[in-house]
This record gives structure tokens, sequence and C-alpha cells, in this order.
């Protein structure tokens, strides 16, 4: 059974992988037309930075490695302190959004946006002040 279930797993991530292609690619119009890089550094003003950190390898030993992470920071309006229009949708209920409290009850954004995974979310937030 654990052959089987393996064999179909494979077979369904290689399915999904075959897939991965852009909204255009599949017909999906949007206005405008993509910029040079079709990312959002395109858009002028917008700064992105990010770090990923890969270390140690074997099991892991709490506080020592290995280490799979990384974070994304975009400041929307570069290195100005103006606000942005903002919203939020949560897709699955299962991320830690912090800041969203404001975004509802102002419309806005007032800093950078960090991207990351769940646990290192509170770390990301204090990195950004």
């Amino acid at each position: 059974m654990k052959k089987i279930t393996l064999t179909f797993c494979l077979c369904c991530s290689f399915c999904f992988s075959a897939y991965s292609q852009r909204a255009r690619e599949l017909g999906i119009s949007f206005d405008g037309n993509p910029g040079t890089e079709n990312a959002i550094t395109d858009v002028k003003g917008v700064l992105v930075g990010y770090k990923t950190l890969i270390s140690g390898t074997g099991g892991l030993i709490t506080g020592k490695g290995p280490v799979r992470t990384g974070v994304t920071v975009i400041l929307p309006k570069g290195k100005s302190i103006d606000p942005v229009p903002a919203g939020w949708f949560c897709l699955n209920g299962d991320g830690e959004m912090t800041g969203t409290t404001a975004i509802d009850e102002y419309g806005f954004n007032y800093g950078a946006i960090g991207i990351t995974n769940t646990n290192s979310v509170g770390v990301v937030r204090d990195g950004i002040g």
C-alpha cells in the first residue's frame, strides 16, 4: 500500500509541475502590459530585498541547525514614508498576518511588507521596526 501511495504522490507532483505556467500563458488577459522583467521590481519606486539562509545538514539539533529560512521585504514606495492604499486577503487561514488590523481600520499601509515563514514573523516584524 505504501508503494502505491508513494507512486501516486510522485505522479501527482510531476503532473502539477508540468502545469506551472503564468496566467498570461494560460490565456487569461489583464489590462496593460507586463514590464521588461515581468516582476514586481518593474514598478517604478518599488524596492525589494531578500535573504535566504541555508546552513547545515543532517538531523535537527535545536539551536544548532540545520537551517532553511528566508525573508523578502518589499518597500512599496521605496524609501518614502508616505502611506499606500492597502488591502489583504487570507487564502487558507493558516498563515500569520501581522498588521492587518491597521489596514482594516485605515485602508493604508505605512511601511515595509515582510514575507517569511510563520515561525519567523515576529523577528521579521521586529527587524522592520
